[in-house]
């Protein structure tokens, strides 16, 4: 198990609970530390393991030779040497590294041996895109397991306007498939629940008739869709509040002395991360208006061809897709979060550098000007 001190750009999430693309479990520990009944059940069976900080992280040159096969990203376990002072760094592993079974064996025992509940939950936390709460916990009921809610940071209000939006966006197929309920909205719930249903593919079965897909096919693709009109939903919810934490990127200035690193670093990185969040927002519009397409060609042509089509490809755009959502997603949380509205954005250059730097990570899949060599070096650093 490796030491790692980057950790230290994520101490603005330290009182918060996570991001898409980060599931701080520390942080959620010490905030359920007053009423213990809230985290149970617990999201991991070892302690040590639900004291974590899980990362999606973007593989970057001198890590490939970690892994067996050829991944750009990869699930990063960090374990903090302190969990109340996360800049004193934290050990840390990857999901699916070369040597992960004698590596966690040495710290966790026979906790995450295959078939035991950790390694079952840290295999399918590997397999998402992003960690997006409201997917996560889709995910894992979705395959038996359920940890409390207070892991997920999900209002009654979020889940009742992703409700709300998914109704009216099945609406054209409730006019399709109730011809004797044309409109009804008792109707459209009905079918809304049963899309967001973990039975889907048993509640739905003659709509999977009528596309002629084998009962995997259709699994793996209405988890997809589910996706795809959650990630409809937050792209929507998202597009004001990304303009303004761009708007607010582009403007900061570090307050305090700073070094000529920082300074050379710090004007460059804000121009490219505006641009870079600019582009993945056109590319997710791009690869939602896929879906938009098949989607309509079913319900308006009653075309279901296209769909089908849809389905058996959506879950290899689905993780594109969650990745680059994901990304965006968790540069908008992390600055609200450090930066609140209505107060300034006050910050000294080395931990603004900090931010910019993990922000570029983030982003490190959009084609854009290489980063400096102080970002570079920064980015793999292993000193505090």
């Amino acid at each position: 198990m490796t030491f790692d001190r980057t950790i230290r750009r994520l101490t603005a999430l330290q009182e918060s609970a996570s991001t898409a693309r980060v599931l701080n479990l520390s942080g959620i520990l010490r905030q359920g530390a007053a009423d213990p009944a809230t985290l149970k059940p617990p999201f991991f069976d070892h302690p040590l393991l639900n004291r974590s900080i899980i990362l999606k992280h973007r593989i970057r040159p001198n890590e490939a030779e970690a892994f067996l096969t050829v991944r750009q990203n990869a699930t990063k376990i960090m374990l903090p040497i302190d969990p109340n002072d996360l800049r004193l760094g934290a050990h840390y592993f990857f999901v699916g590294q070369r040597d992960f079974d004698e590596v966690t064996a040495h710290v966790f025992g026979n906790a995450l041996a295959h078939g035991q509940h950790d390694r079952q939950v840290l295999d399918l936390i590997d397999a998402l895109p992003s960690l997006d709460p409201f997917l996560l916990r889709e995910h894992l009921r979705r395959h038996g397991f359920e940890p409390a809610r207070a892991y997920f940071n999900i209002s009654d209000a979020d889940l009742e306007r992703m409700h709300n939006y998914v109704e009216a966006e099945i609406t054209p197929l409730v006019a399709m498939s109730f011809k004797a309920e044309l409109g009804s909205k008792a109707a459209a719930a009905k079918l809304v629940n049963k899309i967001l249903s973990s039975n889907a593919p048993d509640d739905l079965g003659p709509l999977r008739g009528v596309l002629m897909l084998d009962e995997k096919e259709f699994l793996d693709g209405i988890f997809a869709w589910r996706g795809f009109l959650y990630y409809k939903w937050v792209l929507e919810s998202l597009h004001r509040r990304t303009a303004a934490v761009t708007a607010a990127i582009e403007l900061v200035q570090p307050r305090g002395p700073r070094d000529p690193e920082c300074t050379a670093y710090i004007g460059p990185a804000r121009n490219r991360i505006c641009l870079a969040v600019q582009k993945t927002i056109t590319g997710i519009g791009e690869m939602l208006s896929v879906y938009d397409r098949a989607y309509a060609g079913l319900t308006q042509r009653g075309d279901p061809a296209g769909f089908r089509d849809f389905l058996l490809t959506a879950p290899a755009m689905f993780t594109n897709l969650g990745e680059q959502l994901g990304a965006v997603q968790h540069i908008v949380s992390y600055w609200t979060h450090r930066f609140p509205t209505g107060r300034p954005a006050i910050a000294s250059a080395q931990e603004l550098m900090d931010f910019l730097i993990d922000f570029e990570d983030s982003l490190s899949f959009v084609d854009a000007p290489p980063a400096s060599d102080a970002a570079s070096d920064f980015s793999i650093s292993p000193a505090a």
